[in-house]
């Protein structure tokens, strides 16, 4: 499924919620933003899709490898 633009945060949008969240929330987007090497707003609205739509794609879903054990 493709998105229009007006369907995805730009990174302005994305500023501008991550300015009125408390700083520790605000950290914590920033720093896994950078854990998977995504742009702020697509971490943010994977965020906010996951709160709102169980079946939306979430951080679970990125890095698939990432946490298994290797034996």
């Amino acid at each position: 499924m493709n998105s229009t633009p007006d369907e995805q945060l730009t990174s302005a949008q994305a500023q501008s919620i991550l300015e009125n969240l408390p700083e520790r929330i605000r950290l914590a987007f920033i720093a896994r933003a950078a854990e998977l090497d995504y742009l702020i707003e697509a971490v943010v609205e994977m965020a906010l899709a996951g709160y709102l739509d169980s079946e939306a794609i979430a951080f679970v879903d990125c890095k698939p490898n990432r946490g298994k054990r290797v034996a």
